[in-house]
């Protein structure tokens, strides 16, 4: 009997795969942890925050210098809005889900009255736009707002009624007249990026509840149709479908981001030319730190810079779907998967844009984006997806059961509350018939033969001869014996 040895070339073969192996089976632990997507999720929103505020300062402290002022004026007051951001983010994270849900009805309203309230000369008008409120030194887009109302009250109305969706009108009304009536007071701004992200949120909503199919061709027929009319009934939106189909034809009129953008793209190469040492935000490329901000990672990080982004965005849609899907409460799923699919599909039409596969829309890039109602809005959004991560059936018994853990301790988060679903109706019994007036409650209905109903209009049988002398002779022997019991008694 001989035995083989093995080569020593095997086993270098073997060792990766054994190490890929150990890799993956380690982290098919970690993920399997109850408080995975929170940590997760904590690290996306961390490295997103870092990254904006490195990215806004560096992209208008050029531009700031050459126009006189301070090159940290854009740079202070997007940290003040991260600094606000991050107080509002902390106090949703506590926040309780349950409460929340219950607010969502009068946010929507206020919303739709701060809509109505900016069309009026209380309004601000900026970039063609009257959609801002202005007081003193601060503000603010009541837009923003109004999309997380939307998701939130969205969600809690479909839950109400899920019993009933399979009814059109249970499963449209009241939230896609509310919709449209929301869409008409954006466009009365007019702001064509709001409206697109707002359509989004709807149309998350439909979908995660369930809707059917031939609802989402009607949509997108709608959209088309409503799309090409907007775009033929003003002057400027035009110009942007036809800039964006040729955007050679006005190089240094219409067609100057897209192009400039471009540029700015090709130049970074793999790694970028560094931070700051740009040339597109020297004037070069307009709005350079809030809609194009995306070209000037491509210049100064390069395609290192423009995957780190898309593999950021790309883990927040991994993470949030996967919150939904671990979650039991229906509320819960639709909300988190709603403000996961608009956050990464508002940096999907802003990185195309950019990279000219979109026309231009004017939609911010979430949390990289120079914007003060932008960044606070989304840092609520983030917290609500981790309250919705730690409000997961694992995650809940593990913070009741073993505490608050690190982060939870370090930010003073109480312990979330395990889902209820709600008990079931008891059936109702049927009422009892309304008695006449004058009617006492010992007098009794007439009882109905409905045998002798059913056959009113036919003659008389044999059978019902019989049984009517049978039922008279029974009633005269009753009477008999009870004459007869009351003579000897």
């Amino acid at each position: 009997m001989t035995v083989v040895a093995d080569k020593p070339g095997n086993k270098r073969k073997g060792r990766p795969a054994g190490r890929v192996g150990s890799v993956r089976s380690g982290m098919t632990a970690w993920l399997g942890r109850p408080l995975a997507d929170f940590h997760l999720l904590l690290a996306i929103f961390g490295m997103l925050t870092v990254l904006g505020l490195v990215m806004v300062l560096s992209a208008s402290a050029p531009g700031q210098v050459a126009s006189g002022v301070s090159a940290y004026s854009v740079f202070q007051k997007q940290l003040i809005y991260v600094c606000v951001g991050s107080v509002l983010f902390w106090l949703v994270l506590r926040f309780p889900l349950r409460r929340l849900r219950h607010l969502s009805t009068a946010a929507m309203g206020i919303g739709v009255l701060l809509l109505a309230l900016v069309l009026t000369p209380l309004g601000d008008v900026r970039g063609g736009a009257r959609s801002w409120f202005t007081v003193g030194p601060i503000s603010f887009q009541p837009i923003e707002a109004v999309k997380l109302a939307l998701a939130l009250w969205g969600a809690h109305v479909l839950v109400t009624k899920r019993a009933l969706l399979s009814q059109y009108r249970h499963l449209l009304v009241p939230v896609v007249p509310v919709a449209m009536l929301v869409f008409a007071l954006v466009m009365l701004q007019p702001d064509l990026g709001g409206t697109i992200t707002l359509g989004v949120v709807l149309i998350s909503l439909l979908w995660f509840v369930g809707a059917p199919m031939r609802l989402f061709g009607v949509i997108a027929g709608g959209a088309v149709v409503g799309a090409g009319v907007l775009a033929i009934g003003a002057a400027y939106r035009l110009q942007r479908v036809t800039t964006f189909l040729n955007p050679d034809a006005d190089p240094l009129g219409a067609g100057l981001q897209a192009r400039q953008a471009m540029f700015a793209l090709a130049e970074g190469g793999l790694f970028g030319k560094g931070l700051a040492r740009g040339s597109s935000q020297w004037r070069y490329l307009p709005n350079v730190e809030s809609d194009f901000i995306f070209a000037v990672i491509g210049e100064e990080l390069g395609f290192v810079g423009c995957g780190l982004v898309l593999a950021l965005f790309g883990g927040l849609a991994w993470v949030g779907l996967r919150i939904a899907a671990r979650n039991t409460d229906p509320w819960i799923r639709i909300v988190a998967a709603t403000l996961t699919v608009w956050l990464v599909a508002q940096a999907a039409i802003n990185i195309g844009y950019v990279v000219r596969l979109l026309p231009v829309t004017g939609i911010t890039l979430p949390m990289i984006s120079s914007g003060g109602t932008s960044i606070v809005t989304t840092m609520v959004v983030f917290g609500i997806l981790a309250n919705c991560a730690r409000h997961e059936p694992e995650a809940v018994s593990a913070l009741r059961s073993l505490g608050p853990g690190r982060v939870g301790g370090l930010l003073r988060l109480p312990a979330p509350e395990a889902y209820r679903p709600p008990p079931k109706r008891k059936p109702v019994r049927p009422s009892t018939p309304p008695r006449a007036p004058g009617r006492s409650r010992t007098q009794q209905l007439p009882v109905v033969d409905e045998r002798r109903v059913a056959g009113r209009s036919a003659p008389p049988s044999e059978y019902r001869r019989r049984e009517t002398r049978r039922v008279n002779q029974g009633r005269s022997e009753q009477g008999r014996s009870t004459r007869g019991r009351g003579r000897y008694n």
